[in-house]
């Protein structure tokens, strides 16, 4: 079917209502747009869906996200053929997050599946919790992450609490692609659902639980309770779903001097005071910089709209506040863990530390001062995620912590995603362990440097909208597959690992291995001087991402390094743009 026949049956069909149509008569001339929304089915990609609000099936709605319900719905009872299955549903503060999630939930319950719905908004990680303390066969969240104001998502998760991975996720996607006709999409309203007992409603309960689990991560709150009274701390919840978790936790553990920036507290799908509400960009922190500036704080922290991913500001020597870079977060924290764990003789004979292939190589150089197992996954938390079931279904390793350079972390296993509510309470108490020892965060950092080197990273990201930008996105990764490169800027390359073909190639003598992950459509190439460079579309964004990582001498060797790297890539790609 053309996208104008698509465009026209959404019109003329009496399951869609009015002002879905009254959306799509106001696009009548423009074909562009039409062309847009509807050439294509917004796609359900292993981690869900996501995409711009609006009416299309190239957009996120309540028919598409009715659609992927069902067919979510039909794999669990007839793919994985479960017994009187049960689903946990949560959602952010994204425009038609609530209104998705209910959608959703009228779906399953359509389908007989009982659904745990949270009350009202609730962070991932809550959701990732709440899948195993219910006991649930899977969850979904209602969130676009830190993606900009007019989109919005539908996550899926498994009964291990984590982001379904293969098979499954395929499994999943095919019970969506076979639905052909919205009119195949069973549906009840919500009060035919609890009248039916089919649909559950949660809130505190889970919600102590959860914060139980996230304090029991603390390593040293005697320092909080000894410098808690004088330790200062900005939080920004970025008008997302951090600010309640996030605040419970840090007073419970001892921190009394909280200050929230004002503007950003309340849950706004529009997300007024910023451009995008992404903790990784500095221009998300203008306010809270202000406010730290006024109260001298130790430390800022600010979680993204779904609060699974954490930004962490620290003053340097010139009193000036510097954003953190995930792997730098990433980083400290796994020293702070070890060494405060070997401190404890609570360090494991089998303990692990994971990081993704696109994370900092000082992972692995910190892993091995401590005598732990470093283990490297693909992109995506719900690779980690994945390795803590098999260790707990093994029994032969201990998950320590894990971490991803896109700012995601989690310490402990009571949830199986990143968690920015524990990473915002264990950065915090780590500024206070440094203050106690009259050290800044800034100068712990310095001093993780001249322990394991001068590691650098960077992230040149490429967005390529569009059916026209996808083609260039494919052709880039085909003309890097073909090209034969001995040397990128002064580096020479040692080994070219293609995630999609599963092997790993050495350059110089040619010898080739298998690579034990599952396959995906990434190059990695291994670099003299421990550099190394990585090159993946995103899978959630219109984006091709291109990952840099060095180690220098000093941080102005590092800096012109990874600088080195990211301009002769620029020019490698220019001609394919």
């Amino acid at each position: 079917m053309s996208y104008n026949n698509r465009y026209q049956s959404w019109l003329d069909d009496e399951y869609f209502d009015v002002l879905t149509k009254a959306e799509l008569r106001e696009l009548e001339g423009n074909e562009k747009e039409i062309e847009d929304r509807f050439h294509m089915e917004l796609e359900f990609g292993t981690a869900g869906l996501r995409g711009v609000i609006g009416a299309g099936t190239n957009r996120m709605n309540i028919y598409v996200v009715r659609k992927a319900t069902q067919g979510f719905s039909n794999y669990l009872l007839k793919v994985r053929n479960i017994k009187e299955p049960k689903i946990a549903i949560a959602y952010d503060s994204r425009n038609m997050s609530y209104e998705f999630a209910k959608e959703a939930g009228a779906v399953f319950a359509a389908n007989g599946i009982h659904v745990y719905l949270f009350e009202s908004l609730r962070p991932v990680p809550e959701l990732s919790f709440a899948v195993r303390e219910l006991k649930c066969d899977g969850g979904v969240v209602i969130t676009a992450s830190h993606n900009p104001p007019e989109y919005n998502g539908y996550k899926v998760y498994g009964e291990d609490g984590a982001q379904v991975i293969e098979p499954y996720d395929k499994m999943i996607i095919g019970e969506v692609n076979k639905i052909t006709d919205f009119n195949e999409v069973k549906h009840i309203a919500s009060e035919e659902a609890e009248a039916k007992n089919l649909l559950t409603w949660i809130g505190q309960e889970i919600d102590d639980k959860y914060i139980a689990k996230v304090k029991e991560q603390a390593l040293n709150l005697e320092v909080v309770a000894k410098i808690g009274n004088d330790f200062k701390i900005v939080y920004t919840p970025i008008h997302g779903t951090g600010n309640k978790p996030v605040r419970r936790v840090l007073n419970e553990v001892g921190f009394k001097n909280v200050y929230v920036v004002d503007e950003q507290e309340e849950p706004n799908g529009n997300f007024p005071t910023v451009k995008s509400p992404n903790p990784e960009d500095e221009n998300a922190f203008k306010l809270a910089i202000e406010l730290a500036q006024k109260v001298d704080a130790d430390i800022i922290m600010g979680t993204d709209p779904d609060a699974d991913r954490v930004g962490v500001l620290i003053k340097n020597q010139e009193g000036k506040y510097l954003v953190m870079t995930g792997n730098m977060i990433g980083a400290m924290l796994t020293e702070y863990i070890l060494s405060g764990k070997k401190q404890k003789g609570e360090l494991p004979e089998h303990g692990v530390v994971i990081k993704t292939i696109v994370t900092t190589e000082m992972a692995r150089a910190i892993a091995k001062n401590y005598g732990v197992e470093l283990i490297e996954v693909l992109t995506g938390f719900k690779y980690i995620g994945e390795q803590i079931r098999l260790f707990e279904e093994h029994g032969d390793k201990q998950y320590l912590f894990g971490f991803e350079e896109s700012y995601g972390c989690l310490a402990g296993t009571y949830a199986r995603d990143k968690d920015a509510v524990v990473a915002c309470m264990l950065a915090a108490e780590m500024a206070a362990y440094y203050k106690d020892k009259g050290m800044t965060l800034y100068e712990a950092l310095v001093s993780l440097y001249e322990k394991y080197g001068y590691y650098k990273e960077s992230i040149l990201s490429i967005t390529l909208k569009g059916i026209e930008g996808m083609s260039k996105i494919g052709k880039i990764m085909e003309n890097m597959r073909a090209l034969k490169i001995d040397t990128l800027a002064s580096f020479e390359v040692l080994a070219k690992r293609d995630y999609q073909q599963g092997k790993r190639k050495e350059i110089t003598s040619g010898k080739e291995e298998d690579i034990r992950l599952p396959k995906s459509n990434v190059l990695y190439y291994e670099l003299s001087d421990c550099g190394w460079v990585c090159i993946r579309p995103s899978g959630t964004e219109p984006k091709i991402k291109f990952y840099f990582g060095v180690k220098g001498n000093s941080i102005e060797d590092a800096d012109k390094k990874v600088e080195e790297l990211e301009k002769t890539m620029k020019q490698m790609i220019e001609p394919w743009l």
